[in-house]
Order: structure tokens, then sequence, then C-alpha cells
């Protein structure tokens, strides 16, 4: 296996989506557009899935220095309440785009640091949304947590709102390794957030752990893992730190590049992790998840209805997500979006009665079918060819794939391509083959963080 990751770990797309965001075409691309996607999607979805709500809360008290999140650091708290009124407003133009009320399906809050902001001001946020909306038969709504500053009244009050998942960053438990990363976090505050989740009645609680930071070790990591262990969460993402701070800047370089485990080690973090994973009864779900086998991430796994966006792994699907809040990203299948990237001009756009898009995406239709298929393969480390959904570049992409049937890593039959259980961990270079965008313009400088 070590030879094979020597080989295959090259920079590669983690495909939340398809194209990838480096190769949107953005010149091509317009609000006006964009709109007449969402009209379409909604019509076509609303009635029989509802939609998605992903809902972007930047702000954090301290910079982490592994975090590629688009984020606004402050101790200020008085930016709560002007930026979700701001949601609400950019909300409210989309809702004039409906003929209907729309049915919302699963909602997530993401950031930054969702639990920044009171539990008060997240009530207002989300009974302003929920005025608007009929809730979905069975709703999926989460939060992201910070296990530092997340209360019980936050847990009671979303949880009072109709969430029953949340996640909480806990990446390692060794104090070296948080020094580095300016992540100063006890196990006792994971385990306080944990144990009140579960007592208020919470039905999946997720830890968020990252291999590859500095100074890591194995027997670090082993550490982490067990302690993890004790609490017992219902799902975990296991992920590859990306280093790139060639995109994201200082907020990535505050550690020395020497500290990072050379790839060697981080091999050995992954496959010795990931081992001990399962051993401990997490079943490993897409890339980089695992669950419990009671949870409804695996359960969704092998009833073939897991899908992935920009939120991650999701076990329920809408055709349509709308994203709110600075730099949040919406799908309508038929196309991306992405809201303007700082707080200023994202509150100026809503403030002038404009939906904040700044750049995207129209799909055409080679666009939808290579994106079905790197979906399947991604989800159900699978897909099947069709008259249908067949591309011209069909054979020189079973082509690159043939060195990797050698190696054991898929299995290529007639109209098929099949992930092996040992091609799992190159899911990501799988999927590379059927990405054409790449594909005829290979990038000149590193865009992405390594596939393993």
């Amino acid at each position: 296996m070590n030879s094979l990751i020597d080989k295959y770990n090259i920079p590669g797309p983690r495909y939340t989506s398809y194209p990838t965001v480096p190769y949107w075409d953005n010149d091509g691309f317009t609000s006006e557009q964009w709109q007449k996607t969402v009209i379409q999607s909604f019509n076509e979805s609303n009635a029989q899935e509802g939609i998605s709500i992903y809902i972007h809360l930047p702000f954090c008290e301290q910079l982490c220095t592994f975090c590629a999140c688009h984020k606004r650091i402050t101790k200020q708290h008085s930016v709560e309440t002007p930026y979700l009124e701001s949601v609400l407003k950019e909300w409210n133009l989309y809702l004039n785009l409906f003929e209907e009320k729309p049915k919302l399906k699963e909602l997530h809050l993401g950031g930054g640091t969702p639990t920044f902001f009171s539990p008060e001001n997240l009530r207002i946020l989300l009974e302003g949304i929920f005025s608007t909306v009929e809730i979905a038969e069975n709703p999926e709504f989460s939060f992201e947590g910070h296990p530092n500053n997340t209360t019980k009244v936050h847990l009671q009050t979303l949880y009072d709102l109709g969430f029953r998942r949340c996640s909480f960053g806990v990446q390692d438990y060794d104090e070296k390794v948080q020094k580095a990363i300016n992540r100063i976090q006890p196990f006792e505050n994971v385990k306080n957030v944990t144990e009140w989740a579960r007592e208020i009645g919470y039905k999946s609680v997720s830890h968020d752990l990252v291999f590859g930071l500095p100074h890591q070790t194995w027997d670090a990591m082993e550490f982490t893992i067990k302690k993890t262990l004790e609490l017992k969460p219902d799902r975990l993402a296991f992920y590859s730190y990306a280093h790139v701070p060639w995109i994201k800047g200082v907020g990535q370089r505050g550690f020395d590049e020497n500290d990072l485990p050379s790839g060697e080690e981080k091999r050995k973090l992954y496959e010795n992790g990931k081992k001990l994973l399962e051993e401990l009864g997490y079943i490993e779900v897409g890339m980089d998840h695992f669950s419990l086998e009671k949870d409804d991430l695996y359960q969704s796994l092998i009833h073939k209805k897991l899908h992935r966006n920009f939120m991650g792994y999701t076990s329920s699907n809408t055709q349509l997500m709308v994203g709110l809040g600075m730099s949040a990203i919406s799908d309508s299948w038929y196309a991306f979006a992405q809201n303007e990237k700082t707080v200023e001009e994202y509150q100026k756009r809503v403030e002038e009665g404009i939906i904040p898009v700044v750049k995207g995406h129209i799909l055409n239709e080679e666009d939808l079918k290579l994106r079905r298929h790197i979906l399947n393969l991604m989800c159900q480390l699978e897909t099947t060819f069709t008259p249908e959904n067949s591309f011209e570049e069909l054979p020189e992409a079973l082509k690159k794939l043939q060195e990797m049937q050698e190696d054991g890593l898929v299995e290529i039959s007639e109209n098929t391509v099949k992930i092996t259980e040992k091609g799992r961990v190159f899911t990501r270079n799988v999927a590379m083959a059927f990405d054409l965008r790449m594909m005829r313009k290979m990038p000149e400088t590193r865009l992405f963080s390594m596939t393993v």
C-alpha cells in the first residue's frame, strides 16, 4: 500500500461539486441565469422532496491556523444582529422567486463558528426562516459547534427549533498539536457538549478529527481516537489536513511547514487511524467519514441514498440548496453560485436588494452527465454507463483507469466502474479520470490539496 500511496498521492479536488470551483466558467455566468435555474429547480422538486438551506455564520473569536474556511476573526459580538438581519433579507430575495411556500427538508449552520452567535440570536434567525416555510416530514437540521463556546442553552435552543444532529470540531487532543494550530481545547469541553447533546435528545453527534497536522505523531493520533471513543460519537469525520497556504494565505502559515508530518508519517496516521476506527465499530461511509451502524449516514449508504454536496456527505438529497450568508455556495443542480466573500460587500449587496452572488457556473449537458458519474463514485463507489449518460471522451477516461485496475483499485466491466475496498483511499483519483474540464486544461499552478 505504501508504494501505491507514493504513486497516487497527487494534488486533486475533493469533488463537493463538478465542475470544481477553479473550473467554473465565471465569465459565462450571470445572476439572471442563476435565478432562472433556481426557479426551474424549485418548480421541479419543491413539492416532492423540498429544498435545503445552508447558512454561513463566518465569525470566530480566534484564528485556527489549520482552517481553510471563509471567516472573520473578531471578539465584537455587536456584529451578530446586523449580519443576521442581512441573512434574513437575502432569504426574502429568494422567496420573491418562488410561487409557492418552500418545503424545508434540510438546514445546516456552518462557519466560521455558528456558536459564536448567542442562542437568542440564533433563535431569531431560525424563527425568521421557519415563519416563511413549510417544514418537511422528518427534516434534517444540523449545526457545527465549537466545544469551547457551545453552551447547554445553545444545544437546548436549537433542539427546541428542530435540530437533531450536531458536529463538533475536535481535530486532536495532543497539547503540542493544539498549540501549533491555535486550537486549545480540553477533552473535558468536548465531553460536556457531547453529553449535554445526548441528555437533551440529539439523535446524532459527530466529531471531526484531522490527520496530517503539525507535530502530529501516531502516538498522539491513537490517543485522540481512543479518547474520542470514550464518548462514542455516532459519526466521525477523519479528514486529511488540506495544506493550501497559497490559497488561504497567512492563516495556514502560522507554523513551520517542516513541522508537518512527512508523506510516510501522514500515510501511517491515515492507515492506522482507519484500522483502529474499524476495530472500534465504525464503518467507513464514502470518503473521510465513519459512522456507527445505527446512524442515518450508514443507513443511507446501504440503501443507496447517500448524497454529497458543499456541506459534505448527507443522508438526505434535495435538488435545490440555497446558500445564505457571506461566501455561501448555492446549488440548483443546473448551476452553482457563490456569494460575496467579505462581510461588508455581502451586506452592501443585500441592502441594495440584490441577490449577492459574485461568481458561479451554469452546467451544460456534458457537465450534468459527468457530475452524476462523479457523484456516484463519491457516494456509491461505482457508476454505470448507458447510451443516455455516455460522453465522447469515455474511452479515454477508462484508459486512464487501466493502471489503477492493474493495481487492484478499480474493477472495470463493459459498462461499469467500481472502486474496490483497496481503492477507497484513492476515490478522488478515480473521479479525476472523469474530470474533463481539468483534463482539457491542467492547472499551471498548485490548486488542490493532496489526494491522500
